[in-house]
C-alpha cells in the first residue's frame, strides 16, 4: 500500500497552507459559486452549468426537510438519500402510517423493514468484533439507499464474510456483502506542493479553519509522531492539539500569530456551516494532490479497516483523490462535511466534521 512506502521515514502528508493566509472571503452576501465549484461539478457529475446551479437549490432545501422530518419521526426513521432525478429528499420509514407525513413534507417516502437506529446497532456490533475480523473484510457500514448494511470484502474472499458474519451474530437479512478489488489506504505522500509540512518532509491537506486554526486528518499526526509544522514558505505553522487515529481520524492544529485562518477553501469557496448532507447530495473536495474534484454522498457510518488501524463513523463517496490529499474538507454547497481520510481508486471517505469538532473542542471559522 502506498502509506507503507511514504511513512517508511515516518512521512505523513498535511494541507495547503494557501487557505490560511492567501484567500480573500467573498463580499457580505455573495454565495459560494467561486470559479472552480460549477466547473468541477459539470466535469465530474456531468452537469451543465444551469443543472449545477439548480442542483445546488434543490440539494440545499431537500436535506432541510431530511432533518425535520427525520427528528419528527424517531425510531420509525429508516435513513434517507437524495434523488437526484426529482430533486427530492427521499425519506425512508418503518411505519406505513407516516408516509403522508413524509409526503406532506415535500419529500419522497419509502417504508422499509429496517430504522436507521437497527442498522447503526449492527454496525456497532460489528465495530466491536473490529479485532476478530479477517483482513480480507475492507470494512462495513450503513447504505441509506438500500436500507442494508453492507460488508465489503476483497475479491473472491465471500465465504470470508460470511464466516465472520455468522460469528458476529448479526441479522444476515440486514447485511449486503460486496466486492471490492483493493483495500483501502490512507491518503498520504511526501511530493512537493502548495501545502504544509510535519517534520520538513511529510505533507497532508488542510480541512476547515476554526477560529484558532485549523482541522485536518488525525494519521497525519499520529502516524509521524506529530512532528514540527512548517509551512509551504518554510515559517513555523504552529503546534498540534487534539488528535485520534485509529478508531477517528481527526486532528486540530492551533496555528501560531503569523497565521490568518479564513472562512474559505482553497479556491474561494466560502464556509458558512456544517450539516450532515444525504446520501446522494453532490460534494466536492479540496486537497493539495488532486485539487478540487466532486462527486456525490455515499454509505454513511462506514468502518473502514486500513492495515493501520479501523476508522469508525466515516462517510463513502465517489469523489476522486490519491497520496496527499489527507485531511483535506469535503463540502456540499457552502457547508462543511467532513475531512478527507483515505480510500482506494473506487472510494473516497471522509470523517464526519461534527464529530471532529467536537471531539477537539474547536470552532468552525464561518461567514
Amino acid at each position: 500500500m502506498k502509506i507503507a512506502r511514504l511513512f517508511g521515514a515516518a512521512a505523513a502528508a498535511v494541507m495547503t497552507t494557501s487557505a490560511l493566509v492567501t484567500l480573500a472571503v467573498p463580499a457580505s452576501g455573495q454565495d459560494l459559486l467561486n470559479p472552480d465549484i460549477v466547473p468541477a461539478m459539470q466535469r465530474d457529475l456531468g452537469l451543465t452549468h444551469d443543472q449545477v446551479l439548480t442542483r445546488l437549490k434543490s440539494e440545499d432545501v431537500a436535506n432541510k426537510v431530511t432533518e425535520s422530518v427525520s427528528a419528527t419521526l424517531g425510531d420509525a426513521f429508516g435513513g434517507a438519500t437524495y434523488n437526484a432525478a426529482t430533486g427530492k429528499a427521499h425519506i425512508q420509514t418503518t411505519k406505513a402510517a407516516e408516509v403522508a407525513k413524509i409526503q406532506a413534507s415535500g419529500a419522497e417516502a419509502e417504508v422499509v423493514k429496517f430504522s436507521a437506529r437497527q442498522l447503526d446497532s449492527t454496525v456497532d456490533t460489528l465495530n466491536a468484533r473490529d479485532n476478530a475480523a479477517p483482513y480480507a473484510i475492507t470494512g462495513w457500514g450503513v447504505d441509506s439507499a438500500t436500507n442494508r448494511v453492507t460488508v465489503t470484502v476483497l475479491q473472491g474472499q465471500r465465504g470470508t464474510a460470511d464466516a465472520f458474519l455468522a460469528q458476529s451474530g448479526v441479522d444476515k437479512s440486514s447485511i449486503t456483502i460486496l466486492e471490492a478489488a483493493s483495500k483501502p489506504t490512507l491518503h498520504a505522500n511526501i511530493r512537493g506542493g502548495d501545502a504544509y509540512y510535519i517534520g520538513g518532509s511529510s505533507r497532508c491537506s488542510v480541512g476547515f479553519s476554526t477560529t484558532t486554526g485549523f482541522l485536518t486528518a488525525g494519521h497525519c499526526a499520529a502516524l509521524t509522531g506529530g512532528g514540527r509544522l512548517t509551512g509551504s514558505n518554510g515559517a513555523a505553522l504552529g503546534s498540534w492539539g487534539a488528535y485520534r487515529f485509529p478508531g477517528s481520524d481527526y486532528a486540530r492544529v492551533n496555528t501560531s500569530s503569523g497565521w490568518t485562518p479564513l472562512a474559505s477553501m482553497n479556491n474561494g469557496t466560502a464556509v458558512r456551516g456544517s450539516s450532515n448532507a444525504a446520501t446522494g447530495t453532490s460534494v466536492c473536495k479540496a486537497g493539495s494532490t488532486t485539487g478540487w474534484t466532486c462527486g456525490t454522498i455515499g454509505a454513511k457510518n462506514q468502518s473502514v479497516r486500513y492495515a493501520e488501524g479501523t476508522v469508525n463513523g466515516m462517510t463513502a463517496t465517489n469523489v476522486r483523490s490519491a497520496a496527499g490529499d489527507s485531511g483535506g474538507g469535503f463540502i456540499a454547497g457552502n457547508s462543511a462535511q467532513g475531512i478527507l481520510s483515505g480510500g482506494n481508486t473506487a472510494t473516497t471517505y471522509f470523517f464526519p466534521i461534527g464529530a471532529a469538532l467536537s471531539a477537539t473542542g474547536a470552532t468552525l471559522k464561518t461567514s
